[in-house]
């Protein structure tokens, strides 16, 4: 079983990681005919929280008219994502709990409560913004660029620059 030593591997190739996602999305397209995209999973699954305390009021939103709360294949997508990070750092040994990173720590201390709060706040603003844009990363990064869509490949030009400046104000970093 030599040919499965890749699954034990700390880091992956980016070139084969690349191929891998490339495969994925044709065959997103070829199936489903849809994108590969993450963001919409995540507003799927407010909905489907909100159904749970509101009722089925819930399913005549506008915006849940036409992102209906339920599990669809982007949703499974989101979750295979989990699975496949938790069962490679599994299988590669690299697992391990840390409430405060060595880098975070370095940079801004060992509180667990800022790192969480900043990280929670990373997030809803991260949401927002994917669905602001119509996409997130994997949306407009991935399946918008391989469409050659100007407006995904405007979005990626500005993930890139604010993950760049967001880690130069975090860890004090300057060119």
């Amino acid at each position: 079983m030599d040919w499965l030593n890749w699954l034990t591997m700390e880091r992956w190739s980016p070139y084969a990681v690349g191929i891998g996602i490339g495969v994925l999305s044709w065959l997103a397209f070829l199936l489903s005919d849809k994108p590969i995209g993450c963001s919409t999973a995540f507003a799927r699954t407010s909905g489907m929280i909100e159904k749970a305390f509101r009722g089925a009021g819930v399913d005549e939103k506008p915006y849940y008219r036409q992102f209906a709360p339920v599990i669809d294949w982007e949703w499974m997508l989101v979750l295979g994502i989990v699975v496949g990070a938790l069962l490679s750092s599994l299988l590669s040994g690299g697992f391990g709990l840390s409430w405060v990173p060595p880098l975070w720590r370095e940079a801004a201390g060992d509180s667990g409560v800022l790192r969480w709060g900043v990280a929670l706040a990373g997030g809803v603003l991260m949401g927002i913004g994917a669905r602001w844009a119509g996409g997130c990363t994997s949306g407009h990064g991935i399946s918008g660029t391989l469409q050659l869509a100007t407006s995904s490949w405007l979005a990626v030009v500005c993930f890139f620059a604010g993950g760049i400046a967001t880690a130069m104000l975090i860890y004090r970093v300057w060119l």
